[in-house]
């Protein structure tokens, strides 16, 4: 035990292994759905598919487990999801430019990340935020999980007329996520250790006679990331493009994480007098992976909100996120298995960790609108933009513009006025 404390920060009085390998192994399930989604996405800027895969898999295993040994957190990174579609969509497709260019913004904006985190700015930024801010952001992490499982298994699909509205629940893979729900709620209701997980690998097993899950074999060769690593495009840093494209990638990773790390550290129990222990080393593990991942050939790294899941197992130290870490790496060889989950069996585990996540709700002072108002714009806003950064720089605004007209400029600190025009900023680029 000693050793394992010494690795991975593990408390042999808040946590067993057994615990934090089945919170591990939760974590990986919820998340493995970037090995496909991502190759998909980048793929079509004329990146190479198979090695996109084999990418994925090997920078989120490398980078979950140095979360695990340095940060001693249990957190797990991959390519995150967003910043995929702006890298492919946005920056590619709109503007026009090469995945080469592409690639050489994300490993710019890892740099500058690095020298932001070694000057404790991060931490910094974090500080700042009001803690009734802190305490919204959790829920409206959760309502953005729950909707992201929701979405994902065909329950709530699009509508040009609403945006979104209920879908054909008659359908295979809805109907198997919602029997996924039932039977994972009444693990959690019966207490059941691992009741995440194991609703995860039976709703699986359900969707084989259902036509939802489909396997195609168990193992499988990764291919070479030859065609896509250290594949970078120095001539165009210094253009307007570029400052706007890292601009970006920047204010998007930096308040995913920061929302990441609060609304599932506070879900965790971590948050003492409104710190997160280790968070430097978090923040540097996220800065590392990102600028690792671009020579490597992908977007940029982030840490997962669906890390939540392995919280709600038990998962509490550094040994949580290298049981995911080791996950990943296995799943290069184990691709085909893994990727038959369908996104039917993983939707009820993210939409009831949303519902663990709205806890922290009653922490905000809705007797007091100055607070209660800032909270609630950031809960709904993450959400209905589908986006955690874009929730904080709204309920911050909104905060800081609140306070300041209602008389309580003193609740206003120098911090929030400049994070505010940081925001403002953010909205003209």
């Amino acid at each position: 035990m000693e050793l394992l404390k010494k690795l991975f920060g593990f408390d042999a009085k808040k946590t067993t292994v057994r615990t934090e390998i089945m919170a591990g192994i939760t974590t990986f399930l919820a998340m493995a759905y970037i090995l496909a989604v991502n190759p998909n996405i980048l793929s079509d800027t004329g990146m190479d598919k198979g090695a996109l895969f084999t990418t994925t898999a090997l920078i989120a295993g490398i980078a979950t487990i140095f979360m695990g040994l340095y940060a001693k957190l249990p957190f797990a990174l991959a390519p995150g999801m967003g910043l995929n579609a702006f890298f492919a969509y946005s920056i590619c497709s709109v503007m026009g430019y090469s995945w080469q260019f592409a690639l050489t913004a994300v490993f710019l904006e890892g740099i500058i990340f690095i020298l932001l985190t070694i000057t404790n700015l991060r931490e910094k930024i974090v500080d700042v935020i009001p803690e009734t801010l802190k305490n919204a952001i959790s829920v409206g992490i959760g309502l953005y999980i729950a909707f992201i499982g929701l979405q994902s298994c065909g329950i709530i699909v699009n509508n040009d007329m609403t945006l979104v509205s209920l879908g054909t629940l008659s359908t295979p893979a809805p109907l198997l996520a919602i029997v996924g729900i039932i039977f994972t709620s009444l693990l959690l209701v019966k207490k059941v250790q691992g009741a995440l997980l194991w609703g995860i690998l039976v709703t699986t097993i359900v969707g084989i006679p259902m036509g939802v899950t489909h396997m195609t074999g168990v193992l499988s060769v990764p291919p070479s990331i030859e065609p896509i690593a250290m594949k970078f495009e120095w001539g165009k840093i210094f253009t307007p493009d570029m400052f706007v494209v890292v601009f970006t990638l920047l204010f998007v990773d930096l308040f995913d994480t920061i929302g990441t790390l609060i609304g599932v550290s506070a879900k965790a129990g971590m948050v003492k007098n409104g710190k997160i222990p280790r968070l430097k080393q978090a923040f540097l593990v996220d800065a590392v992976a990102t600028t690792t991942g671009a020579m490597m050939g992908t977007s940029t790294v982030t840490t997962f909100v669906e890390s939540a899941a392995g919280v709600n197992e038990g998962g509490c130290s550094g040994l949580t996120a290298f049981v995911t870490g080791v996950c990943f790496l296995l799943s290069l060889f184990f691709a085909p298995f893994f990727l038959a989950i369908p996104a039917s069996a993983t939707a009820p585990a993210l939409i009831l960790v949303g519902l663990m996540m709205m806890s922290s709700v009653v922490n905000v002072k809705f007797n007091d609108y100055s607070e209660a108002i800032p909270a609630f714009v950031c809960i709904v806003f993450m959400p209905l933009s589908y986006s955690i950064s874009d929730g904080i720089v709204m309920g911050h605004l909104c905060y800081v513009l609140i306070n300041l007209l209602s008389g309580n400029y003193k609740k206003v600190t120098m911090g929030m006025y400049i994070l505010s025009a940081f925001f403002v900023l953010k909205f003209f680029l």
